[in-house]
């Protein structure tokens, strides 16, 4: 296959979200990747994806893996159902301009502050008081995801009673827990995927820091409240015989319905705006 000049990639707003896949292998084919699994074989359309969730059981060959990364759809290990989100492949942009940008924000104490008031801003409609610390701001954001959990399991008629889940004992979690992880590892896919085609770090995160998937977080946070938890308690008010299978079908729903492919980006533009009145680094730094 010859490589691809990645500025002529599609913009990611036009591909479809993900696909999961699971007990199979995937393989090159000449006019592709093809999936075989004991159903038989399935052509995957990954010039279209933006990023494929790979399941207990799957296989990718090495030809594969590097067709995925040419046409730029990230591959992401994760747990059964997409209850987890344990690893992912590189993105599949030579840019640097937004990783530099995202960086300098990043680095800065001033910068990397305004980038916070603007996501919080952002998020729940209210202005941050200049003078609040940022682990002050942390504070507040928690107790309001604490308390919108609370109203939509209400709404939802679940007995919601705090977040936790052990990530080695799945079965352990009661079901809106379970339910909830899976709602946001197929969010969390989508927004890494984004990420990474723009050239971003998922890394380095604002309000959430220390973690490999840190900036994701930030960003799947936008979207968390109105699309993964709603779903997540729905599902888990009723008697599934597959709750997690149920939640990933209705994710994929909410996301087309939502135009969620065309909002992420502009919102990451949006939110690191927020610091770029303030970046003093030197021009020539940023080249």
């Amino acid at each position: 296959m010859p490589l691809i000049n990645l500025h002529s990639l599609p913009q990611f707003s036009d591909r479809m979200s993900w696909l999961y896949l699971e007990y199979g292998r995937i393989e090159k084919s000449d006019n592709g990747l093809i999936f075989r699994d004991k159903t038989g074989e399935t052509p995957l359309p990954v010039a279209a994806l933006s990023t494929l969730l790979l399941g207990p059981g799957t296989v990718i060959t090495h030809r594969a893996a590097v067709a995925a990364a040419q046409m730029n759809c990230l591959l992401t290990w994760v747990g059964e159902g997409v209850i987890r989100l344990y690893a992912s492949a590189t993105g599949g942009t030579s840019q640097t301009q937004n990783l530099q940008r995202q960086a300098r924000l990043w680095a800065n104490a001033k910068t990397h502050l305004a980038v916070v008031r603007t996501m919080y801003r952002k998020r729940f409609n209210e202005t941050i008081p200049p003078e609040m610390p940022l682990e002050q701001i942390r504070g507040r954001e928690g107790a309001r995801v604490r308390a919108a959990y609370l109203r939509i399991a209400q709404e939802a008629g679940v007995k919601w009673v705090r977040r936790e889940y052990d990530p080695n004992n799945w079965k352990r979690a009661d079901l809106p827990n379970r339910c909830l992880s899976s709602a946001t590892a197929c969010l969390y896919g989508v927004v890494h995927a984004a990420l990474v085609s723009a050239g971003y770090s998922p890394a380095l995160g604002f309000i959430h820091t220390g973690a490999p998937l840190s900036f994701v977080y930030d960003i799947t946070d936008f979207w968390k409240l109105d699309l993964a938890v709603p779903i997540a308690f729905e599902v888990a008010a009723k008697v599934v015989k597959e709750p997690e299978r149920e939640v990933r079908k209705r994710c994929r729903e909410a996301f087309l319905r939502t135009n969620l492919m065309d909002r992420i980006l502009p919102n990451i533009e949006e939110v690191l705006n927020g610091g770029d009145e303030l970046d003093t680094m030197p021009p020539g730094l940023a080249r």
